[in-house]
């Protein structure tokens, strides 16, 4: 048995190194996918941050513009001619003639435009115009490559000015080739194959191993059931694999997102529920609403019988139970506790007649006999509303009361039917009923909005902490 559990046990762990593995994996390959995604646009800052990733441009078709080489390779060749036959030597000035010439031409052609990068040579001419104090690109070239500027201002220290500040901007510009659909060259392919083709082994792998596991399943059926893979295979928009890699690294334990989950879970929870609340709620007090319109609530609340396709719970009509349930409540619960206030009462309604008669008042005045009317009154006053309690009470377990109760009832509800049901009072109480259903919907939508779904989702919240503990 432990043998078991130790060989279960390692083949988890197993798993979970491999499922690291491949997730980490994942993550290499959407790295390499911003930065393929991020290197034109980025290209002058990986060139700064680090000078050879210009490999890179194998990759992505990127080739020196021959043009901006060409303007290069001049100034490289004027300053080795320079440094044979100095500067004012018939071979010098005939370099400097040719750089004014290709300086000319680079303002003109603007080689740039090719590779989006107009925004560099604006900032070349703006440079050279600061530097030589000239208003135009074209003069500030003129006066720059010189032999007369050159020899006022040092050639040496011109030539490291244009090698620090001018040379960097003219060696970012490029040509990038052009396939035969009219497309850039992106040779991303050749570095994501390799991936792809581990993502492509691994998913057929789990995909039958799934398939294994779940024996009811297709072939289709076990790939859905790790649809999110298959951004991981597809050749194009290669960037919506953040969802897989996400998922992966989150199931693996290297990424935790449990804070994030709970908080999209909450949200939607509130959203949903509030939605489904309000329309739950207004449905059925538009139905209650509609109800009243067509006139049917008498007959709804008084024929339960033809409430169809209403489902009835039981075969008790509901209306006549509740009137005999209070009835009953009324006279074996409510009625003894206002005793004393009901004797209360018909002692004062007995003492305020007798106290208009005159033998009533004669007797006062007889010596001894005064308080012998008040006392009859307490006792006459206790003995009726004893006897009225009792005689109710007797009255309705008796079947032959119970029998016209029953009929009064009936007669009850037929007669409130017919007076409800015409026209001057129906019209008045439909519109009153459906004046309060509008009330109660207006306000039930205004409670839930303000703090009815939050407040029930905290109870739910507190409620599965205290079973998790």
């Amino acid at each position: 048995m432990t043998s078991k559990i130790d060989i279960k046990t390692s083949t988890v762990v197993r798993n979970r190194w491999f499922e690291r593995l491949i997730a980490i994996l994942a993550l290499i390959n959407l790295c390499l996918i911003f930065f393929d995604l991020t290197y034109i646009a980025g290209r002058d800052f990986y060139l700064q941050v680090l000078p050879n990733i210009v490999r890179y441009d194998l990759i992505k078709g990127i080739q020196p513009h021959p043009e901006t080489q060409n303007y290069l390779n001049k100034v490289t060749q004027l300053e080795e001619q320079v440094l044979q036959t100095a500067l004012d030597s018939p071979q010098a000035e005939s370099k400097l003639s040719q750089l004014r010439f290709l300086s000319h031409r680079l303002i003109e052609d603007n080689p740039f435009d090719v590779a989006n990068k107009s925004g560099t040579l604006a900032k070349i001419k703006n440079e050279i115009r600061l530097h030589t104090n000239q208003q135009s690109a074209r003069d500030a070239f003129n006066v720059f490559w010189s032999q007369t500027y050159l020899s006022e201002m040092g050639w040496q220290s011109e030539l490291n000015f244009f090698n620090s500040q001018i040379k960097p901007l003219i060696n970012s510009n490029y040509y990038r080739d052009i396939d035969r659909f009219g497309n850039f060259v992106n040779r991303f392919w050749v570095l994501d194959l390799p991936f792809g083709i581990i993502f492509a082994l691994e998913f057929l792998a789990r995909t039958f191993y799934i398939g294994r596991r779940n024996p009811s399943l297709n072939w289709l059926e076990a790939m859905l059931r790790r649809w999110y893979d298959l951004f991981l295979l597809l050749p194009q928009w290669r960037w919506l694999r953040v969802i897989p890699v996400t998922i992966r690294l989150y199931q693996a334990d290297l990424l935790n997102l449990e804070p994030l989950r709970s908080q999209l879970n909450h949200d939607f929870a509130v959203n949903f529920a509030e939605e489904i609340t309000e329309m739950v709620g207004i449905q059925a007090i538009d139905q209650m609403q509609d109800v009243i319109r067509q006139g049917d609530l008498a007959r709804w609340l008084f024929h339960p019988e033809t409430r169809k396709p209403y489902v009835q719970v039981n075969q008790i009509n509901e209306v006549k139970a509740i009137a005999t349930r209070l009835v009953n409540i009324s006279i074996y619960d409510v009625l003894p506790q206002i005793q004393p206030h009901l004797e209360a009462l018909m002692h004062h309604s007995i003492a305020s007649t007798l106290n208009e008669s005159p033998v009533y008042q004669q007797v006062q005045n007889i010596p001894g006999l005064n308080h012998l009317p008040s006392q009859l009154t307490e006792k006459l006053a206790h003995d009726l509303s004893q006897s009225a309690c009792n005689n109710l009470i007797k009255a309705i377990s008796d079947p032959v009361v119970g029998e016209l109760t029953s009929n009064l009832i009936t007669n009850f509800r037929d007669v409130l039917e017919d007076e409800i049901q015409k026209k001057h009072n129906i019209q008045e109480l439909q519109s009153l009923l459906i004046d309060m259903l509008e009330e109660i919907k207006i306000n039930y939508v205004k409670g839930i909005n303000y703090s009815g779904v939050e407040k029930i989702l905290e109870e739910a919240s507190q409620i599965h902490q205290i079973i998790s503990r």
